[in-house]
């Protein structure tokens, strides 16, 4: 009766997710000292795929700052299979599962945190007690993965039985915890200091499944990929490792299973002179007694073998996490999708109880009309607050291993990459992750209206949308089409050297299939991008306005032009409805410098820039010589507060940059310029109650904080122009640059939904922008086109 019962009131997924939580929820309640980073807590409650991360490593196991580095490179490469990473440690007596920067960096530098202890399960109690920070070993790690309910944990080496183990009963608490922890280890074997043979033996004994993750039998040996023994059993495809977790979790059974990987090949040639090393350190530890020191004794082994090989010991550990994290990752991925029982899971925002699905909602005229309810509660359907039309994409990107091997008219060899992409996509998984951190009440607040082939790049783009926990009612599959795919060439650096976009099935885009669910959900938020034909966007704007959904229902556009060609788009639905307006059609618009010219050139071509609409709100505006002394002092100034070879800000002026922007005034409210190492540029007009109501109507130029305003004694308009310096990126930071410009655009939309004002005042803008550019940033020095981590903007938002 009571499973009956759960079954008629959540959906599958929310049983998965309830089960998994139910521990953690229980240590919670009786008040366990455990704090979860957001976007892991967010992961678990919503059936991502997350991978847990060792400390003991960072702590312990290398010298700063390349134990630092080693870190964040892990949670990369975790980020860049999709996954979530969740490095597991101790700090100040409480239990983190997943750590912030500043908190990873904490437990990193050794030489200002030197009483970090090493922990096992025998430590935990004592060191939470006494509020210490600690690193957490395999053991531990197990315990607190296992306790949220993270079924990966990805790893370098495994304890085992120390060598002289069968006389010292020194056997490492790693492998009892493998029996009561259902968790699947992906490591490089055992450490290649102890005994493997007899830790295999042991392993046997205690139940615990091993499984070479190889295309042989072969079990490796932490820094060779063959100890000379073997596996019981064998995978080489992360499917089938989650198969084996999965099926552990459908019997019930409360152990673990070892993955062993073996070091990238390339690695190998070293392992040999590496082991001679390891038989070294072992043996003067043996003369030394350092091998009765109990748990001091493996640190001690592995810096010694490192003094030994001169650091080649160092990078090899450190490839061998690395390619344990991808692996764990990858299982990570795959589990998630066994767990969720893909083939129900079609709901992904919370609606309980509903049984139909949301892409078998084929319009939103479906969705307004259908009358589907929540069973339990009555509720509609979530209404989305914010509404991106435009461009949903597989981008396929390349990257050579050196800028020197391209233009020979031949393969070179890189590395190749597939991830969602698409304009319109990146800003509205940009927009949700900044949204959905902010509370459930906005989980569903971002809906992507785009169009998807019914070919495999469509189903990949459906289910990857459905994985990142967005809402994919707004995906409508288009029978025989070809999905858009944009293929990237980068160059080393992570900069964008060429690409080609076949966005054909989006530039055909149905305007009035848009329209049905703009009109359905009446938005606060309507943007589009410029992959959109002119004759899509002028159907979406010129039946906006008809309909009064900008008037009636506060409605503001946003267009996002996306390219050069494409950013002059929207022009034509400017022109269409410029004679029944007394106000901008476009609220808001985020070109580049290129893309700026482009569209006001454009402008020029159509005559718009010639219509007596145009000349009367640029006459209304009053820009006389003090605006233009005004911006002349602004010029002076350097681009940057903290580079001054970027120069100053004479490009405003010399380039007719602000020129350009204020003369598109009457078609834009806002432009946010993107002017990339120069920061961005506001250049809004605020008129009628918005100019009234505005601190902007008591404000004056202020070259200090880089702006210049005027204000209309006639038409009562208020005109501003504000520089913001661009955000430093930390040396070496970049990886790349396809969805920096896209998550800026998402975070300000996000921004703008919680605040339809935040440009109103001098302050809320400010802050705006900063939201902006940090969300460019954190996307600058992600491999994936949004960065996960825009999910931490939430605390920024609420300030």
């Amino acid at each position: 009766m009571l499973r009956a019962f759960l079954r008629g009131t959540f959906t599958n997924q929310r049983l998965i997710s309830l089960r998994k939580a139910s521990s953690l929820s229980a240590a919670r309640e009786r008040q366990a000292p455990i704090d979860v980073h957001p976007e892991v807590e967010d992961a678990l409650a919503t059936g991502k795929p997350v991978v847990a991360l060792e400390s003991t490593i960072i702590t312990h196991g290398m010298p700063y700052p390349t134990s630092l580095e080693m870190a964040q490179s892990v949670e990369r490469i975790v980020r860049s299979t999709g996954s979530i990473p969740a490095t597991i440690a101790v700090i100040g007596g409480r239990i983190k599962i997943g750590l912030h920067p500043a908190e990873l960096e904490r437990l990193a530098d050794q030489r200002s945190n030197t009483t970090a202890v090493k922990l096992s399960r025998r430590d935990i109690a004592a060191a939470i007690a006494l509020k210490k920070d600690g690193g957490t070993t395999c053991c531990s790690t197990l315990i607190f993965a296992a306790l949220a309910g993270i079924k990966v944990f990805a790893t370098g080496g495994l304890g085992g039985v120390h060598r002289g183990g069968e006389n010292t009963m020194d056997v490492s608490a790693d492998l009892h915890e493998l029996t009561r922890c259902p968790v699947g280890l992906v490591s490089a074997g055992v450490k290649s200091i102890l005994d493997i043979r007899r830790t295999l033996e042991y392993l046997e004994t205690l139940g615990v499944p091993v499984v070479s993750y190889a295309e042989t039998h072969d079990f490796p040996a932490f820094y060779s990929g063959r100890s000379g023994l073997e596996s019981p059993w064998r995978v080489n495809d992360p499917r089938t490792a989650a198969h084996i977790l999965h099926t552990h979790w459908q019997l019930g059974m409360s152990n673990g299973a070892l993955f062993a990987v073996p070091i990238p090949a390339e690695y190998e040639a070293v392992g040999s002179a590496l082991q001679d090393a390891v038989e070294q350190a072992v043996r003067e530890s043996e003369e030394q007694n350092i091998s009765n020191l109990g748990k001091a004794v493996t640190p001690w082994l592995l810096n010694r073998v490192g003094e030994l090989t001169q650091g080649k010991s160092l990078v090899s550990n450190i490839a061998l996490v690395e390619n344990t994290a991808l692996v764990g990752g990858q299982i990570a991925v795959e589990y998630a999708k066994l767990a969720g029982d893909r083939h129900d899971q079609d709901q992904c925002y919370p609606v309980t109880g509903i049984q139909g699905k949301p892409d078998e909602l084929h319009s939103a005229s479906d969705v307004a009309s259908s009358g589907i309810t929540d069973d339990l509660k009555g509720q509609p359907l979530l209404n989305a607050s914010l509404i991106v039309v435009g461009c949903a994409a597989v981008d396929i990107t390349s990257q050579p291993l050196t800028d020197s091997d391209l233009g020979h008219q031949s393969t070179s060899p890189g590395k190749v990459s597939m991830s969602l992409g698409g304009v319109g996509r990146n800003i509205a998984e940009a927009a949700h992750r900044v949204l959905s951190s902010c509370g459930s009440e906005f989980s569903a607040a971002t809906l992507l209206v785009s169009s998807v082939g019914d070919d495999s790049f469509g189903r990949l783009l459906s289910e990857g949308t459905r994985m990142l926990g967005m809402r994919t009612d707004g995906l409508i599959p288009v029978h025989g089409g070809r999905s858009s795919v944009c293929s990237l060439l980068l160059e080393t650096s992570g900069g964008l050297r060429t690409g080609v976009a076949d966005m054909d099935l989006v530039r055909n885009m149905d305007g009035q299939m848009a329209l049905e669910f703009i009109l359905a959900h009446k938005p606060k938020l309507l943007a589009v991008d410029g992959n959109l034909s002119p004759d899509t966007l002028k159907v979406i704007v010129s039946e906006c306005l008809r309909n009064g959904v900008d008037a009636a229902d506060n409605t503001s556009k946003f267009s996002e032009p996306t390219s050069v060609v494409n950013s002059a788009s929207i022009l034509p639905a400017i022109a269409g409805n410029l004679d029944q307006l007394a106000w901008s059609p476009i609220a808001f618009a985020s070109p580049n410098l290129l893309e700026l010219a482009h569209v006001y050139q454009q402008a020029q071509l159509l005559d718009l820039t010639s219509h007596d609409r145009w000349w009367q709100v640029l006459d209304g505006l009053e820009l006389g010589p003090k605006f233009r002394t005004d911006l002349d002092l602004l010029s002076r100034r350097d681009a940057s507060n903290h580079d001054t070879s970027q120069g100053n800000l004479a490009f405003l002026v010399e380039k007719g940059v602000a020129q350009m922007a204020i003369n598109l005034l009457p078609f834009f409210r806002h432009l946010v310029i993107k002017c990339g190492d120069l920061g961005v540029i506001v250049v809004m007009r605020l008129s009628g109650d918005d100019a009234a109501e505005s601190s902007w109507s008591t404000e004056s130029t202020n070259h200090h904080r880089r702006y210049v305003v005027s204000h209309s004694s006639t038409s009562g308009d208020i005109v501003v122009l504000q520089h913001f310096p661009a955000m430093q990126l930390p040396n070496d930071a970049l990886v790349n640059t396809t969805g920096a410009g896209d998550s800026l655009v998402g975070a300000l939309l996000a921004t703008l939904v919680q605040s339809p004002k935040a440009f109103h005042s001098a302050i809320s803008l400010q802050h705006t922008i900063d939201i902006a550019q940090h969300a460019a940033l954190l996307s600058l020095q992600s491999p994936l086109a949004v960065s996960p981590l825009l999910s931490s903007l939430h605390g920024h938002l609420s300030h």
